[in-house]
């Protein structure tokens, strides 16, 4: 969400209560209620748990994103060109980091506007650092997408390069906030932060960070994201305790009851005079997101938040720890379809500081138009080939010139260590290779903004 989860919720109550007291009192709760959503912002943690249908999304910031060079050389000019910045230039430098397929690459393009970095379900599809850059007026936010965070052991099982340990620690080194990305939808992994994120935000503490909760529109029960932020965040958000209470009792003999209790506790000096906002709602409709079975009652679920002062973080012990109790912010979201990406994007626009621009405003990523090329088709095939085939490819672009229309000609050859791969990626009649080039060359036309003659060739390592 856009604002720190206790001080959201915070002012949500305290403006509901002021909103709903004119009321009728049957209605005064669920006023209440949705109005705690509707100011914490479009798609709050709050609105989220409610299962209150969001906001009209705001539109997209900024001009639409510029194309990449298709001229290697061109490109390289651009990105060592100097920046066109203006009197007061703002500048924030972003590292995304999180385990392998949370989808970092799919968040960067998102909040890109244009599609540049490779996405698949498969792990590892980026290989190595690249960086974005958004420019919006007097601001540049520039974005280092990043491998997942890995050990040496998988590494090596999918013969990735040495680089992929190093390159997030190296983004680390260069960024002024770090985004730690979490896929909510896997229930194996969202309960704890990986051994090596957190050894990653260990290593740089002072280095400001942001939770971010990815695949929210996939999770049935939105109930589940207020412990997993208890969790994650150990209980603390921007020097805040946090407490999240959850009880579900079986009853086979009633339909789903809902009962929604938000606490707010004020500040030592201030509770003599001020008495904690208590909102309950005793019924909920059939068919609510908080609840989809009819024989489990939510009895209880209270968050409460009170001030006190950050304890010394020790980083000694981290394969016992879930969490990390420094995060300044927490946002929820659906980066494939862009839910929220935009009041992400915002918030991050308002995070930069006074300072030069790295990059000319017509410069959309780092990578060279041939590195942009590589990373979409190997994209496509670790999408179509199975488990680890796709990782014993290697790609030799043969031929990269511009067409007599001024079209892009690219032929690129696809080399395999086995025979029965070579099968394998052609397909039948020759049908998985032309899909894949068709796709490829899809998504190039839309980076490069120009027409595509994308041509893919199979053979065998000799």
């Amino acid at each position: 969400m856009a604002a720190p989860m206790a001080a959201a919720v915070a002012r949500g109550l305290r403006w509901a209560f002021r909103a709903a007291s004119a009321g009728p009192p049957s209605r005064r709760a669920a006023v209440l209620l949705e109005s705690c959503a509707r100011c914490s912002g479009s798609g709050s943690a709050l609105g989220h748990i409610l299962g209150l249908p969001s906001e009209r999304p705001t539109p997209a910031l900024g001009r639409h994103p510029p194309p990449v060079a298709t001229s290697r050389e061109k490109q390289a000019r651009m990105v060592r060109g100097r920046p066109d910045q203006p009197a007061e230039p703002k500048v924030l430098r972003i590292a995304i980091i999180g385990a392998p397929n949370a989808g970092k690459s799919t968040l960067s393009n998102q909040l890109l506007g244009r599609k540049v970095f490779p996405v698949s379900k498969k792990v590892h599809t980026t290989r190595c650092k690249a960086r974005g850059v958004i420019t919006h007026e007097d601001t540049q936010l520039i974005i280092l997408d990043t491998p997942g965070l890995t050990s040496p052991m998988k590494a090596k099982r999918h013969k990735l390069e040495a680089a992929m340990l190093t390159d997030p620690w190296d983004s680390m080194k260069h960024a002024d906030l770090v985004l730690v990305l979490v896929d909510v939808s896997d229930h194996w992994t969202r309960n704890s932060l990986s051994l090596e994120v957190l050894k990653c935000l260990s290593q740089f503490p002072h280095i400001p960070s942001v939770l971010v909760l990815n695949k929210v529109d996939l999770l049935k029960k939105k109930i589940i994201l207020l412990g997993l932020i208890n969790e994650l965040t150990e209980g603390i958000v921007n020097g805040k305790k946090l407490k999240v209470r959850s009880e579900f009792e079986y009853n086979s003999s009633s339909p789903a009851k809902t009962v929604l209790k938000v606490t707010q506790t004020p500040p030592p000096e201030n509770r003599a005079r001020e008495s904690p906002c208590q909102l309950e709602t005793d019924k909920a409709q059939e068919g609510s997101s908080l609840d989809n079975s009819s024989d489990v009652k939510a009895s209880e679920s209270s968050l409460d938040t009170e001030a006190r002062e950050q304890k010394p973080y020790k980083y000694g012990d981290q394969k016992n720890r879930k969490g990390w109790p420094h995060f300044q912010d927490i946002f929820m979201l659906a980066a494939l379809n862009g839910e929220e990406v935009d009041t992400l994007k915002q918030y991050l626009l308002m995070q930069a500081k006074p300072g030069p621009w790295e990059f000319h405003s017509r410069v959309l990523t780092s990578q060279s138009p041939h590195e942009i090329c590589d990373n979409i088709i190997r994209e496509k095939i670790l999408e179509y080939l199975p488990l680890e085939v796709p990782y014993g490819v290697t790609q030799v672009t043969e031929l990269w010139e511009e067409g007599p229309s001024g079209e892009l000609i690219i032929v690129q050859n696809l080399v395999v260590p086995r025979k029965s791969h070579k099968l394998m990626l052609i397909g039948r009649r020759g049908a998985l290779i032309s899909r894949i080039a068709q796709e490829a060359g899809q998504d190039l036309m839309n980076i490069f903004l120009c027409d595509i003659r994308l041509k893919l060739k199979v053979e065998v390592k000799s």
